[in-house]
């Protein structure tokens, strides 16, 4: 089975360097593992000790990231690499300092696995959620190198579980030990035959958790939203923003003020979501912190400040749940205030759970939308119950790094 998986890998790394002739995302993806050799001989020497994390991308980095955190503090004389899969990661991140070494996943071939363990060298090796390379573990199992599988998440219709899984399975069996969000996934895996799982929880909550011990405050908000209720809606999509647009088109005068996270923020995008609002209306690259206080709208028009903008909402919405996906919900969860999301949640276990203890509201349509809102702002005591919920669940879910690095421990 590994003789016709090598060469499906193989074929796959020809098609995508000939797609990236047309595609930028690709051609960062395969350009980048072009420079993963010399940046690691760069940044390593053959005296270092290394711990290494693998992440798909931007949001399992995420989840890593509180266990990378800990293991520079348990572990301070070795060398943190991390490696990522999609250009949507580790361009993000490929500057952070929070590791040694943040490089791109060389393709899952005999060759490039051997000549990467040989360069890197790790003591351990780290992959979170759903990342199961199969010559990867195959190797790591060989040379008895501990490999972690981290905030996993298992559901029945998954290859690993069905008849023909059984090469997929073989993989995961070479895990070390896997650290599942769930007893569901639990479940799933002993009955697979694979047995060294722990139900650890999701590590994104402890992250979202940390949140709250940094400061905040940005002086633009707190001009813009003076002594007002403000409602926050992060990583909208046009499926989002057309029931949102509405909404606040529709809605007098109040002393709620709104704020716009859009995912995409082109500026054809951005202009245009200016343009069908009806309220006065600023963009953050264009406001005056003097007269930013005036207006009803502000737009936000850059990345990296949506974090700290939820922490002044009174009332949350997280895009995606009407069109390509849900996005992060429990980043405004931890502020104790409602979340509102559209109706396609399933498979994200933090709004399933959420949504089922009613601290996370669910809605369908506009008119959905609209009555949820009026019950919400004529109903203080109702809005800070909601909020109370999602508050609660991050603090009794949160400790999974602390568990993880406790295993760790036992380890080197």
């Amino acid at each position: 089975m590994f003789s016709i998986y090598n060469s499906i890998v193989h074929l796959a790394w020809a098609g995508l360097r000939f797609v990236a002739l047309f595609k930028p995302k690709i051609r960062l993806f395969v350009a980048g593992r072009k420079k993963t050799w010399g940046q690691l001989n760069e940044l390593l020497s053959g005296n270092d000790r290394t711990l290494w994390m693998h992440a798909a991308s931007l949001g399992e980095y995420e989840q890593g990231l509180p266990v990378i955190e800990r293991l520079k503090t348990a572990f301070p004389s070795q060398k943190i690499v991390v490696t990522f899969f999609s250009p949507s990661g580790y361009e993000v991140k490929k500057n952070s300092t929070v590791a040694d070494v943040i490089v791109y996943l060389p393709m899952d071939t005999k060759a490039n696995v051997s000549r990467f363990l040989d360069m890197v060298r790790p003591e351990l090796a780290i992959f979170v959620k759903y990342e199961v390379w199969p010559n990867y573990l195959r190797e790591l199992h060989r040379r008895e190198i501990p490999a972690l599988l981290i905030s996993a998440l298992f559901k029945k219709h998954q290859v690993y579980f069905k008849p023909y899984g059984g090469f997929m399975r073989s993989a995961l069996k070479k895990f070390s030990h896997i650290f599942v969000q769930n007893k569901d996934s639990q479940e799933l895996l002993v009955k697979a035959g694979i047995k060294r799982v722990t139900v650890s929880g999701d590590t994104r909550l402890d992250r979202v958790s940390e949140i709250l011990e940094r400061d905040q405050r940005l002086d633009f908000m707190d001009a813009f939203k003076k002594d007002r209720q403000c409602f926050v809606a992060g990583s909208t999509w046009p499926e989002d923003e057309a029931i949102l647009i509405d909404y606040i088109n529709h809605a007098p005068s109040s002393s709620l003020k709104y704020v716009f996270a859009p995912h995409t923020i082109t500026p054809e995008r951005v202009l245009g979501l200016a343009g069908s609002l009806n309220k006065k209306t600023v963009l953050y690259s264009k406001m005056d912190p003097e007269t930013i206080g005036n207006y009803e709208v502000l737009l936000i028009d850059t990345i990296g400040l949506l974090t700290k903008i939820y922490s002044y909402a009174d009332i949350a919405y997280v895009g995606g749940g009407f069109a390509t996906g849900l996005h992060n919900t429990m980043e405004p969860a931890v502020f104790g205030i409602p979340v509102i999301i559209g109706p396609q949640y399933k498979g994200f276990k933090e709004a399933e759970e959420l949504v089922a203890e009613k601290g996370i509201l669910s809605v369908t349509d506009g008119w959905g939308f609209g009555e949820l809102m009026k019950r919400l702002l004529d109903n203080p005591d109702f809005q800070k119950k909601t909020g109370a919920i999602n508050a609660s669940y991050i603090a009794k879910n949160k400790g999974a790094s602390i568990q993880i690095v406790a295993h760790i421990r036992t380890l080197l």
